[in-house]
């Protein structure tokens, strides 16, 4: 497999792991979090039933702000369109450097950078496990994680 191949598949699996490492935790604070805080009456006890409950207008700035950050990921990594082949990463661009890190946890020592880079793939990794884990579980039983754990 070419190097373009391999970096769009670390591409793919980092971003996925950094969803689910959200997800992961939005599994267990929204269902400990009650609805009427945010404006809604509604009582539920799995976090899969969430989003139908949520108003189109509360959902729709969360679904924005999704769509700029990954206009913004896709300009900073992949190649534009007709600027050369389909689905290619920029020589320069790092699978998931974006270039974002406000409070400086990027390592700058190459060791340290490998050895952090190598912490978030595993977590991703398990993250992922985790939240598929999480959905199914919900799914089966009809009951919240924490429920299910006797919390």
């Amino acid at each position: 497999m070419e190097l373009d191949g391999v970096k769009r598949f670390r591409e793919a699996e980092i971003m996925h792991g950094r969803v689910a490492m959200m997800a992961t935790v939005g599994y267990l604070v929204s269902e400990s979090t009650p609805t009427i805080t945010y404006g809604m009456n509604v009582h539920h006890t799995i976090a899969n039933n969430q989003i139908p409950e949520i108003a189109g207008t509360v959902m729709f700035p969360f679904f924005l702000t999704i769509n700029i950050c990954e206009a913004l990921r896709a300009s900073k990594g992949w190649v534009e369109p007709g600027l050369g082949p389909l689905f290619t990463l920029r020589e320069s661009y790092y699978p998931g450097d974006i270039g974002f890190d406000p409070a400086g946890l990027k390592p700058t020592d190459g060791k340290e950078f490998a050895n952090m880079h190598d912490k978030e793939l595993s977590n991703g990794r398990l993250a992922m496990l985790a939240a598929a884990g999480m959905c199914v579980q919900e799914q089966i039983n009809g009951k919240g994680i924490l429920e299910t754990l006797g919390f």
